[in-house]
C-alpha cells in the first residue's frame, strides 16, 4: 500500500453548516414535485376506477376477487409506465434525480409493478373461475381460447418477468451488457403486447369515459417522451454536431482514451463529470450503445472519454479508426460542479471511475488548498490517468493522494487491509471533510463503502455525490 497519513486528526469541533446553494433548493423542489406527481398518478388510477363503478359489486367472493384483480392490474400498469418515464432520459428527471437516482427509483418500482400485475392475473383467474363454477385450469384455457387478445397479454407478462429477473443484481452481473440491454428493450414490447386486452376485455376503458382519456394521455405521453428524448433529439443533435473519432490514445493495458471532434459542441450543453450514451458507426459496433463519462472537460470542438476493456464491445473500441462517425445521447447526470453546496471539494475515484473525476477536477471551482483528490487502485499499474491528475493538482493547488493495495477479504472497506487496521478513514485522510462536498466514482460495492464512510463522518446527503460504474 502507498498512503500518506501525515495529516493530523481533526479537532473535536462542530463545523459550520455549508451554505446551501439556490440550485440545490431548486433541484429538491423539482424532485419533490415529480414524486408528488407519481403519487397523484396512482391515486388518480384508483379514484377513476372507483368513480366508474369499480366498487359497485361486492355480492360474492368472485366479485371481490375480480375487483381486486382489476385494481391491481391498473396500479401495476401505472407503475410500469412511470418506470418507463424514469428511463426515458427526460431533462426534468435528470436534473432532479440524476442518472443513478432515476435508475434507483426505476429499479425500486420493478418488483412492486410485477407483483401487482401477477396478482392481477391470478386474482382474475380465480375470480372468473368462481363466477363460472369451473376449475382454475378450465378458466385459464377459456381465457386463452375465448377472450380476445389474452394470448398477447400472456406474452407481455412473460416478457415483463424476464426483464425484472434480468435486473436482479446476481443475474445482471452474469450477463454481457449488450444482452442485458436487449432484454430490457423487451419491456416496450411487453407494454405494447398487453395494451390490446385492456381495450377489448371488459368495459373499463370505454371510449369517451374519464378513464379512457386518462389512460390515453398517459400512454401517449410516455410513448412521446421515449420517442422524442431517446430517438429524435439524439439523432438531430448528433447530425448537427458532426461527431467523428479524432484519435485513440493508449492509457494502460486494456484502457484507451478516445478523442472525438465535432462542430459547435457547446450546443450540447455538456458539463465536466457528465456522461453520454455513445454509438460508434463501424462494423461490429454500430448496433451497440454504451454509457461512457467524459474524462476531460468538453470544449467547443472536442470531447474525450476513457474506456476500459470489460467486454467485447469496449475491447473493440481500441481499434477505432480516425474519422469514424459517432452519435450520442445526452449529456446526462448530476455529477457536476453545479451540484456543489460547499467551498471545499473531495474527489475520490477507483478504476475507470477516474474518468469523470478527472474531468470534474479540470473545471471545478475552488481556491488553492480547498481540494483533495484520492485515487484508489489495487496496483500502480491500474492507477489510470494518475499522471494527468497529478499535473492538474499541481496546477490548481489541490492535494493528490494515491492509495494502492487490495481490500481485506470479508471486511466492508474501500481502503487496503493495512489502512483498515490503522485505522484510516475518509475523515483522517481529509480533516476538513465536513466542510466539503465529496464526489465518488468507481465500482458499485466500492462506491457504496466510500459513501458509507462519508456518512459515518457526519456528512449530510446533499454533500455526497456518487456515480457507480455498473449497469
Amino acid at each position: 500500500m502507498s498512503i500518506d497519513t501525515r495529516t493530523t486528526p481533526p479537532r473535536r469541533r462542530t463545523a459550520p453548516a455549508p451554505r446551501v446553494r439556490p440550485e440545490y433548493r431548486q433541484r429538491m423542489r423539482l424532485a419533490d414535485t415529480l414524486q408528488v406527481l407519481c403519487t397523484v398518478s396512482v391515486a388518480l388510477v384508483i379514484a377513476l376506477f372507483l368513480a366508474d363503478g369499480g366498487a359497485a359489486r361486492f355480492a360474492t367472493p368472485a366479485d371481490v376477487l375480480t375487483f381486486l384483480g382489476v385494481l391491481a392490474g391498473l396500479i401495476g400498469t401505472d407503475l410500469l409506465l412511470i418506470m418507463m418515464l424514469l428511463a426515458a432520459r427526460l431533462p426534468a428527471i435528470d436534473r432532479a434525480f440524476g442518472h443513478d437516482g432515476a435508475m434507483a427509483l426505476h429499479q425500486s418500482l420493478g418488483k412492486p409493478a410485477l407483483s401487482l400485475i401477477l396478482a392481477h392475473a391470478g386474482l382474475l383467474i380465480v375470480g372468473y373461475a368462481l363466477a363460472g363454477e369451473i376449475s382454475v385450469v378450465a378458466e385459464v384455457w377459456r381465457m386463452l381460447t375465448v377472450l380476445p387478445d389474452m394470448l398477447l397479454a400472456v406474452i407481455g407478462l412473460g416478457l415483463l418477468v424476464l426483464v425484472v429477473v434480468s435486473s436482479i443484481v446476481i443475474v445482471r452481473h452474469r450477463l454481457p451488457y449488450e444482452v442485458w440491454h436487449i432484454v430490457h428493450l423487451l419491456s416496450y414490447v411487453a407494454v405494447l403486447a398487453s395494451l390490446p386486452h385492456q381495450l377489448t376485455v371488459g368495459a373499463l376503458l370505454v371510449a369517451g369515459s374519464p378513464q379512457w382519456f386518462y389512460w390515453l394521455a398517459l400512454y401517449v405521453g410516455v410513448a412521446g417522451s421515449i420517442l422524442v428524448f431517446r430517438v429524435i433529439l439524439p439523432v438531430v443533435r448528433s447530425l448537427r454536431a458532426r461527431l467523428r473519432v479524432e484519435g485513440v490514445d493508449r492509457v494502460a493495458d486494456g484502457v484507451v482514451s478516445i478523442r472525438v471532434s465535432g462542430h459547435r459542441l457547446a450546443r450540447l450543453q455538456a458539463d465536466a463529470g457528465q456522461f453520454f450514451i455513445w454509438r460508434f458507426w463501424t462494423p461490429g459496433l454500430w448496433w451497440q450503445a454504451h454509457p461512457f463519462s467524459l474524462s476531460a472537460a468538453p470544449t467547443g470542438n472536442s470531447l474525450r472519454i476513457t474506456v476500459r476493456s470489460l467486454g467485447d464491445a469496449s475491447a473493440a473500441l481500441g481499434g477505432l479508426r480516425r474519422g469514424t462517425r459517432v452519435s450520442v445521447e445526452g449529456p446526462y447526470g448530476l455529477f457536476t460542479d453545479r451540484a456543489r453546496t460547499s467551498p471545499r471539494i473531495v474527489l475520490v475515484a477507483a478504476g475507470i471511475g477516474v474518468a469523470p473525476i478527472r474531468s470534474l477536477l479540470e473545471t471545478a471551482s475552488f481556491l488553492p488548498g480547498q481540494a483533495t483528490v484520492i485515487l484508489r487502485s489495487h496496483t500502480l499499474a491500474d492507477s489510470y490517468l494518475a499522471d494527468e491528475l497529478a499535473e492538474l493538482c499541481r496546477a490548481r493547488g489541490a492535494e493528490f493522494r494515491v492509495i494502492v493495495g487490495k481490500r481485506p477479504p470479508g471486511v466492508g472497506s474501500w481502503l487496503p487491509a493495512d489502512a483498515v487496521a490503522g485505522p484510516v478513514n475518509l475523515l483522517t485522510l481529509v480533516p476538513r471533510l465536513r466542510d466539503a462536498d465529496v464526489y465518488v466514482c468507481g465500482p458499485r460495492r466500492w462506491t457504496d463503502e466510500v459513501v458509507r464512510d462519508a456518512r459515518s463522518a457526519g456528512l449530510p446527503p446533499r454533500q455526497i455525490h456518487f456515480e457507480r460504474f455498473d449497469w
